[in-house]
This record gives C-alpha cells, structure tokens and sequence, in this order.
C-alpha cells in the first residue's frame, strides 16, 4: 500500500513539473517568434527589392537601364503598378505621350525605397527628359507613417533634381484608394506633398477626386479594385495632367 501512494505522489509530481515546464515555455516562445517579426523597411533608405520579388525587380530594372541608354526620352514617368499600367491602356499613351519620346519606368508593388534604389543606380543616368512624372507611396502606406513617406518622396524629388537638374519634376498626389484608413494617410501624405511645389522646378498636381463619384467614393468602372485604373481611369488621368504637363514641356 506505501509503495503504491509513492507512486501516485512521484507521478502527480512529474506531471506537475512537466506542467510548469510547459507554461514557462509558452513565453518563450512568444518571445522568439516577437524576436523573429521583421520590422518594416524605412521608406527613406534606398532599398531593392529581396524575396520572391527580388527577379523580376531585378530584371526589369535592367530594361529600364537598356532603355536608358538607347536615349531619346523627352518624358519620363516613375512610380509602381499605377504607372506601370498605362501599358494596359495603349491608346491613351499613344494618342499622349508617344509623341513626347516618353518612357515607363514604373514597377509593380513598388516602395518609396525600392524607385530610390533604381534612381540611384544607374536609372537616371545618361538621359534629360523635359519632365519627370513622379506618383510613389501606396505601397508603403500599410507599414509606414504618412510623415515618413511625404519625407522619402521629398527625397526622391530631390534626387531627381540632382541626377537631372535639366528637368522638371511633376508629383503626382498619391491617388485614392478603398479603405477609410488607407484615405486618411493618403489626405496626410498629399498634404505634405503640396509643399514641394516650388512653382518652377518642381509642380505638385492632386487630380485624386477625378476618380471619385458624388459621394466621394471610387467606381468600379474606373478602378475595378479600387485602386488600378482601367482604361477609362488612364483617360480620365491623362486629361487631368495635360494642362499642366503642356506647360512644363515647354
């Protein structure tokens, strides 16, 4: 009888330990998984793109430095998806910008940091287009403040004018997108972008509520995800830009 409480007391004893070994392990491992959590990127530190991104970054950048060296570009347009995807509205550009010896150096899922990588190697060099159109920033509105983005595109303003001090720089508001907080950093993002507009240089366009309706929401038949335009959002920018555009290529 002695021997058999023995070892009922040695066996709840282990498997108390074995509890309390359990529970101080749960800590730790949600300490190594904080640990393990990747802080995002600063928008403002010029950056490639790594991961399953990092190829096609990679490989398109280096047909824009091709394109680069072929010359001839009169009007450059620099940004993510959205620039990217004037290739989708073909007529548009023809009837634009072709005559204007254009070129697209836009990227799909693009950052602030990853368009200052490209311009800071090797992008810019070799050419003086008359106007650069710059739109960069809604990528980064999920991990970054809307200071530190108005900041990293003040930086990439002012790249541009070193690399091509020949050229005039039209920034773009970022434009809308679904998603009430998503808004709210854009209106703060584009605040801060009206103030580079130094009325010479460097012009600062916002044509965001072209792509709105009366209730200031966005038409599927403009951006059927609620932030790529479509052929009819191409239009609709194209003609929000011209007038502006016309003056600068002067």
């Amino acid at each position: 009888m002695k021997r058999s409480v023995k070892l009922v007391v040695a066996v709840l004893a282990s498997a108390a330990l074995l509890g309390v070994g359990a529970h101080a392990a749960e800590p730790k491992k949600a300490a190594k998984a904080k640990r393990v959590a990747k802080a995002p990127e600063d928008p403002t530190v010029a950056a490639p793109k790594t991961g399953t991104s990092e190829k096609g970054f990679l490989a398109k950048h280096e047909s824009f430095l091709k394109r680069a060296k072929e010359g001839s570009i009169d009007l450059l347009f620099l940004g993510d998806s959205i620039t990217e995807g004037w290739r989708g509205a073909p007529e548009v550009w023809k009837k634009y910008y072709e005559p204007l010896h254009p070129a697209n150096f836009g990227i799909g899922g693009d950052r602030t940091q990853h368009v200052l990588w490209r311009i800071t190697n090797g992008e810019l060099d070799g050419i003086s287009p008359k106007v650069a159109v710059l739109m960069i920033g809604t990528n980064n509105v999920g991990d970054n403040t809307a200071e530190s983005i108005a900041k990293a595109d003040a930086k990439i303003v002012q790249t541009i004018r070193e690399k091509l001090p020949k050229t005039k720089v039209l920034l773009l508001a970022v434009f809308p997108r679904t998603g009430a907080d998503r808004m709210a950093k854009i209106k703060a993002i584009n605040a801060d972008l009206a103030k580079l507009d130094d009325g010479k240089t460097v012009r600062y366009l916002d044509i965001g509520a072209k792509f709105l309706d009366a209730e200031g929401n966005i038409p599927k038949d403009i951006m059927p995800d609620g932030l790529h335009p479509n052929a009819k959002g191409y239009q609709i920018w194209a003609d929000a830009m011209q007038p502006l555009l016309d003056e600068m290529m002067k």
